[in-house]
């Protein structure tokens, strides 16, 4: 992987809905997105321990291919027909973005106010780069708060680095609304076009296979959602069908089975396909499960629609978001602590065939990685409440005006 040093983590996205089919809520799914949310963090949680040095967390990057998939076929389930008139796209457009930038926003002020702690505070410099530079320069703050961090603009990750995900949905979602509004029912060739096309792209022009963010994020995003689009395009109406089946029938054996082959299908392919030119087949792999899934017709999606789980999917966008200036913030602190104590809780070490500086072995790691995700959890539950809430009821309010 190019990206696996925490201070500069390459992967994380953001599905910014479950959506509906038949007037239905996507609750497995909503699921999915908080499990993946936090596959995403633990993947960028640097420690020595054996989950972090797994095939499978090393390779959890590809994760953010499900989310783009997911919300390329809730985007498409929800609007393919309520965007067939200007002001119809601009509430869209409104909507969107309500939905990502108040988070990102206060996420980036965050990140901007502990660079100025430290350059206030020299004690706070550690052995790192000087405060505003490198990744969190002023100028790369410019194209974060223009949402241009995932499109090619910048020639690395920067500031609250998974947002570069955010950039390029958002831009995805423009496009998705432009292509609609012009093309109106015939808008599936354009999706066919990009998800034939974006991966072949991808093979010939990245170096790192899959592992592509703030130099063709866009492309990689496209790819996967234009699969989503096109799976709710023609299977949204079936998909329903087979729900209310299943409501009255109850979870089948068939199902479940299918449920367990596919998730050992996901974690088999992760594993090995994450660091190769296979991995360009997460997509498509995602697609599959998507539709699976969204049918809920199995034990596995019982679980999944349990109180818990359901609340890990409301959060995991604020995890998204939150995760790297929590685990962040752990580091530093533990560093604090190694020095006064020198407890042995912080050290260098190789991770994924990279150095890297975080949490030891054994207990040590696997205590510090329980640790990250109550904390991101918890910080998230609060974002949840106090930004994201909100700031959805404000914006939608807002876009009912036009």
């Amino acid at each position: 992987m190019t990206q696996t040093a925490f201070l500069n983590p390459s992967h994380a996205v953001v599905s910014t809905h479950a959506g509906t089919v038949a007037g239905e809520r996507f609750q497995v799914l909503d699921s999915w997105r908080g499990i993946c949310a936090l596959l995403v963090a633990l993947f960028h949680f640097p420690t020595a321990s054996s989950i972090s040095q797994s095939a499978f967390v090393g390779s959890s990057y590809l994760f953010v291919d499900f989310f783009f998939v997911l919300s390329g076929f809730v985007i498409a389930s929800s609007y393919a027909n309520r965007l067939s008139r200007p002001e119809e796209v601009a509430r869209f457009a409104l909507v969107r973005f309500g939905r990502i930038y108040p988070l990102h926003l206060l996420m980036l002020a965050a990140f901007a106010g502990f660079e100025l702690l430290r350059l206030m505070l020299p004690q706070l410099h550690g052995t790192g780069a000087a405060p505003f530079t490198g990744g969190f320069d002023l100028a790369s703050l410019l194209a974060n708060l223009l949402l241009l961090q995932g499109m090619g603009f910048e020639d690395q990750l920067t500031w609250n680095a998974p947002s570069w995900s955010i950039s390029a949905e958002f831009f995805a979602y423009l496009l998705f609304a432009g292509v609609v509004f012009v093309a109106g029912a015939r808008a599936w060739i354009w999706f066919v076009a990009a998800a034939v096309t974006a991966p072949l792209f991808l093979l010939g022009f990245s170096t790192h296979h899959m592992d592509v963010s703030y130099d063709f994020g866009f492309i990689r995003c496209l790819y996967g959602f234009s699969l989503g689009a096109l799976l709710a395009w023609f299977q949204h109406d079936s998909i329903a069908g087979a729900r209310q089946l299943l409501a009255r029938s109850g979870p089948r054996l068939s199902w479940t089975l299918a449920e367990i082959v596919m998730v050992a299908v996901i974690v088999l392919f992760v594993s090995l396909a994450g660091s190769n030119d296979f991995g360009i087949a997460a997509p498509l792999v995602f697609a599959l499960a998507l539709f699976l899934f969204a049918h809920e017709g199995g034990w596995i999606s019982a679980l999944l629609r349990t109180p818990f789980m359901l609340t890990l999917g409301a959060l995991s966008y604020s995890i998204y978001m939150v995760h790297i200036f929590v685990q962040a913030r752990l580091i530093n602190f533990a560093g604090l602590v190694e020095r006064k104590l020198g407890l042995g809780l912080i050290g260098d070490f190789v991770l994924r065939g990279q150095p890297a500086t975080g949490f030891g072995a054994g207990l040590a790691g696997t205590g510090a990685i329980v640790i990250m995700l109550i904390a991101t959890i918890a910080a998230s539950w609060i974002t949840w409440r106090l930004v994201e809430m909100p700031a959805m009821a404000w914006f939608r309010r807002l876009s009912r005006r036009i």
